[in-house]
């Protein structure tokens, strides 16, 4: 990716006019925008209550502006800004015509995502970063048209903050989908981090990827057993990012010793509360 540039408004842009409307327009006036190939939108004011719909449609509506952006990322705040749940995102159904060029998408926050019908001949990469991610979405990515995509990471999180699905919601999804050229796969951040390694080390693509994403989830020792299991039997994973994870000091040994790139950094324990061990996903809230 080349030049990139972050255009984001704080509290107080807020509070003197500046919100998603006004975004755009200061970026087409940039004198540097028309250098640029990845965009990233930070926050755009008020994102617990205004959407960045009118940002989308900016973009959209300025499509031929936006023709040199092959990178886009909307919605790239830490939680000081606002926490992740909250961040009211919008509909991405007309991006896909609008931008035919675009390599790269990543979306933080699930609350009034739409994807739409996703039809794109050059997209490389998706990613979908929130605290929970619905099945209305996951469907959508399941009817996909994506023919050149090689990586796929979706942040599951939790029932309270959007996921309303199970282990057999993302298993539908992999099994619908159609990625011919998919490479890196990730299902992350979920507290059914368990089930979910045992539903991609079963899906279609375990024997195609390159990378094999399950960070930032719960996984412990039931998952990384399917892991030892499963992974010396597949040469064509070179990389097991595992990090964020409650392994035992014996498992993430052993994983270690795999013959391939694992990541399992980030060792996290159970809180115990009322004689019961809690696990958390990395990014809820």
């Amino acid at each position: 990716m080349g030049k990139s540039k972050t255009y984001s408004y704080d509290y107080d842009d807020y509070e003197n006019g500046k919100n998603a409307e006004t975004m755009v327009k200061e970026i087409l006036e940039d004198p540097e925008f028309p250098e640029l190939e990845e965009l990233i939108i930070g926050g755009w004011g008020g994102e617990f209550e205004d959407d960045c719909q009118p940002i989308i449609a900016g973009i959209i509506e300025n499509a031929d502006r936006f023709s040199h952006i092959t990178g886009l990322f909307i919605g790239d705040m830490d939680f000081e800004v606002c926490e992740v749940s909250w961040i009211m995102q919008g509909d991405y159904s007309g991006l896909w015509k609008a931008m035919p060029q675009l390599k790269e998408l990543t979306v933080k926050g699930s609350m009034n995502l739409t994807l739409g019908a996703i039809q794109h001949e050059n997209l490389e990469s998706l990613t979908i970063i929130c605290g929970g991610l619905g099945k209305d979405v996951l469907e959508e990515i399941s009817r996909a048209k994506l023919p050149n995509l090689k990586k796929l990471l979706l942040y599951i999180g939790i029932d309270d903050y959007g996921f309303d699905g199970n282990a057999d919601t993302v298993r539908e999804m992999l099994a619908a989908s159609d990625f011919p050229k998919l490479t890196y796969l990730g299902i992350t951040d979920s507290e059914i981090q368990d089930e979910l390694t045992e539903v991609v080390l079963e899906s279609k693509y375990i024997r195609q990827i390159t990378t094999l994403d399950l960070s930032n989830g719960t996984l412990t020792d039931k998952g990384g057993e399917l892991l030892l299991e499963k992974i010396p039997g597949l040469p064509n994973i070179e990389k097991l990012d595992l990090h964020y994870h409650y392994l035992s000091d014996e498992m993430m040994e052993k994983l270690d010793n795999l013959s391939l790139d694992v990541d399992v950094s980030e060792q996290e324990e159970a809180d115990e509360w009322d004689g019961k061990l809690w696990y958390n996903a990395m990014l809820t809230e």
